[in-house]
């Protein structure tokens, strides 16, 4: 299992990896989401190999760190209901990887997904919170977090109005189970193995030292940066589905 250049393939990729993962942690910390909205569509621009399973080992690890800070605060119920949609949306995720013929058609629907999930973060669409909803939302999360690694936005709809000290968490610890689940799924699909492992672990560095950088930068890094996040995701994606129609 090689780990490091060998990985990535290349020491100007692995630049250019660890520049966007490095990103990544620091929109993670400032924002307190985004991690996969903005590193899964430019890892895949680079190497479709980056996606879904070596950014969702990634998004194991700071979903779980998050938890764990504000574990006292978690609402378990809440993450119960959760759990039952992101399982639903897992078996599906899987099964339409499955059928998917080629990395052209990965593409097509890599792409697609992510378009739609910069759609659903500037659409100001509201959803009443509630079990049936969190569960609901929960299952559309599972299909796109397993394909994608960004499972985020249609959590977000439903968690919007929440307070932050309970949402920030309770997602948290739904995120981190959901990536388990998630790469549970790919690797019963054959879409994660020890290779992915190793691109997780080759990326992890940039992670954590984006995450100490994010501190320094405190106050500084608002949601003005959010747009930007957003546009740069949208032109990834529209640049996937051309690449999958082609």
């Amino acid at each position: 299992m090689d780990i490091g250049f060998a990985a990535l393939g290349s020491p100007w990729l692995a630049v250019a990896v660890f520049a966007i993962v490095f990103a990544a942690a620091i929109v993670q910390v400032g924002l307190g989401m985004g991690f996969g909205l903005t590193a899964a569509p430019l890892l895949a621009l680079l190497n479709p190999d980056l996606v879904p399973a070596p950014t969702l080992f990634l998004g194991l690890l700071t979903a779980s760190w998050g938890a764990w800070r504000e574990r006292d605060s978690i609402a378990w119920d809440e993450v119960g209901f959760g759990l039952i949609g992101r399982a639903t949306g897992v078996l599906a995720g899987t099964a339409i990887l499955a059928s998917l013929a080629d990395r052209n058609a990965f593409m097509l629907v890599f792409g697609t997904l992510i378009a739609i999930a910069v759609a659903l973060s500037v659409s100001g669409w509201r959803i009443a919170f509630s079990r049936v909803s969190v569960a609901a939302m929960s299952g559309v999360s599972g299909v796109m977090g397993t394909i994608t690694s960004v499972g985020a936005p249609p959590m977000a709809l439903v968690y919007q109005h929440r307070p932050a000290r309970t949402a920030r968490p309770t997602l948290a610890t739904f995120f981190g189970f959901g990536c388990a689940f998630s790469l549970t799924g790919l690797y019963a699909a054959g879409w994660a193995g020890l290779h992915d492992l190793a691109l997780a672990i080759t990326m992890l560095p940039a992670m954590l030292t984006g995450i100490v950088a994010a501190r320094f930068l405190g106050g500084r890094f608002d949601k003005r940066y959010r747009p930007a996040l957003l546009a740069i995701s949208g032109m990834a994606a529209i640049v996937l589905i051309v690449r999958g129609l082609t």
